[in-house]
């Protein structure tokens, strides 16, 4: 790169033709020269876009090297043609899906050409060695190995393979299958040669309806609007970071202002030593363990925004030195993000800074009125800093009671049309989750498709109730259950995820792939 940069410099422009140019091509590098990239015009490959761009680009740089067994007239020639389309479209719909953010994968995995030509290469191999279709090592191969060797997040890989049960299965070795309900993308004859496919492909839709992507129609929504969220993002990033003062009102004001707010509707802290006389550590009532410990992570988190605001305070008057800390929190709270001090020793959350104290303020005061007023009938699971804690400590109540192993039980979900009347004998009753890919309808008491437009609705209150042995009914859909909509977490100390909380068994008329290609799961708060 040096001698590269060194004999550009050396180019003089009076000694070289008028229409000499260097055009040079490179993969991303962080050793290339600085100068030749600001002295020259740049150009970049952008990865293709829409199912249509992805096939016509599969079939035209890797399909090629197949050509000769393409259009032979082998009696295996159909199905290698049948197959190679869906394997293709099923590349060009993982690859578009992640669009769709957390809804399409919860973790954006980077699949690659390199993983569709080891697919086709052993498509091509298999029906060569093979006199009846390998259709299981096929999935085993592709979606285990190839693609799923990729996939690091469980329910992603679940997701996975039901996509791939649509591509890699008999019934699309007919030239009458289709891929879509609107009849766009179906199979081709089996005399069709590889110009036919190039031909059919360029005639195909340039904009993908979700449905394709087994999403529903809302999911064109939420891409839409992470998009312009990531788009208003990036021009607020581009600000200049000297902050000026808006409508006659400096920084220092707005920032006075909105400390003093939000000290003003901040609660009061737990009486920590009255909750733990009134609800002592018992071997027959875990939840009073669980009061206590939220209680304290709750003061900790108050105390800490109490001391920074007031730091904050004196900062702005100049009684005490503004530091880096207490100027980023400045800055977090122009913008009305909630500041990294608080956000530390936090509960996980993607709500704006108002929101946000609004949803603290609620959260103590379930865990006031649980304190005075006794273990309530329906808790608000969205309350708790840990909710794996209060399950958990459901079922070791139950565990006990009965004089059980608690590792040979697990929760039965039953949604309730209405608030119960009474705190349930064994188990417990929660409230305050959300569905996003589909709602619950009362009526049915089962999953039903999302109305238009209705991005998430709030689930019924359900009863959680304890059985040894508990096993997965048919008609049902496990239904994964996160704290916040980014979905993907991570494993934290305490050996449980940082997002994922539990599985929830949701009655269900359809398939449960159907709802597994939907996106659906449950939420413990939105991000609003």
């Amino acid at each position: 790169m040096p001698v590269l940069e060194l004999n550009v410099e050396n180019i003089q422009p009076e000694t070289v033709h008028k229409d000499f140019r260097l055009w040079l091509t490179s993969t991303p590098s962080p050793f290339f020269p600085v100068a030749l990239l600001q002295n020259g015009y740049k150009m970049t490959v952008e990865p293709p876009r829409g199912i249509k761009a992805n096939l016509l680009k599969a079939y035209m740089n890797q399909v090629p090297d197949f050509g000769d067994y393409f259009n032979s007239s082998e009696s295996k020639v159909p199905n290698f043609k049948w197959l190679l389309f869906a394997l293709c479209l099923f590349h060009g719909v993982v690859l578009e899906r992640r669009k769709f953010g957390p809804l399409g994968f919860n973790i954006p995995y980077e699949f690659t050409d390199g993983d569709l030509r080891i697919c086709i290469s052993q498509l091509h191999m298999f029906l060569t060695e093979y006199n009846e279709v390998p259709l299981r090592m096929l999935t085993y191969t592709a979606g285990h190995i190839n693609y799923g060797g990729r996939v690091t997040d469980d329910w992603d890989r679940r997701c996975l393979l039901c996509l791939l049960a649509d591509y890699y299965t008999p019934a699309v070795l007919s030239e009458r299958h289709y891929f879509d309900e609107q009849g766009a993308y179906h199979q081709q004859p089996a005399t069709a040669s590889l110009d036919d496919y190039t031909r059919y492909i360029r005639g195909l839709p340039l904009n993908d309806e979700p449905a394709l992507f087994g999403l529903h129609s809302n999911a064109n929504i939420s891409y839409a609007v992470s998009e312009t969220n990531y788009c208003i993002g990036t021009l607020r990033d581009l600000q200049p970071k000297e902050v000026s003062s808006e409508g006659g009102v400096s920084i220092e004001e707005m920032t006075d202002r909105a400390a003093k707010d939000i000290l003003e509707v901040l609660p009061a802290v737990l009486d920590v030593p009255f909750i733990s006389q009134n609800y002592p550590v018992s071997y027959k009532e875990s939840l009073n363990t669980v009061l206590i410990q939220e209680a304290i992570r709750y003061n900790k988190l108050s105390n800490v925004i109490d001391s920074t605001l007031r730091d904050l305070l004196k900062a702005l008057k100049g009684l005490v030195v503004m530091s880096e800390a207490l100027e980023s929190m400045v800055g977090s709270l122009i913008r009305q993000d909630v500041p990294s001090l608080w956000s530390a020793r936090a509960y996980p959350s993607l709500k704006p800074l108002g929101a946000w104290v609004k949803d603290l303020c609620q959260r103590v005061q379930f865990m006031r009125a649980w304190s005075e007023e006794g273990i309530p009938r329906v808790f608000w699971i969205s309350g708790f800093f840990f909710p794996q804690a209060f399950l958990t400590g459901a079922l070791q109540n139950y565990a006990r009671k009965h004089v059980i192993a608690i590792d040979t039980v697990a929760y039965a979900f039953e949604p309730l049309a209405s608030p119960p009347a009474k705190k349930p004998e064994d188990g417990c009753c929660v409230r305050g989750l959300y569905l996003e890919g589909a709602r619950w309808n009362v009526g049915d008491m089962a999953l039903e498709e999302s109305r238009a437009k209705e991005l998430y609705t709030e689930m019924a209150i359900i009863y959680m109730k304890p059985e040894q042995g508990h096993k997965l009914a048919s008609g049902l859909y496990e239904c994964p259950t996160y704290k916040t909509l980014v979905r993907a977490g991570t494993l934290s100390t305490t050996g449980h995820s940082t997002n994922y909380v539990m599985t929830i068994e949701l009655a269900t008329h359809k398939p449960q792939a159907h709802w597994i290609k939907r996106g659906v799961a449950l939420f413990c708060a939105l991000d609003y």
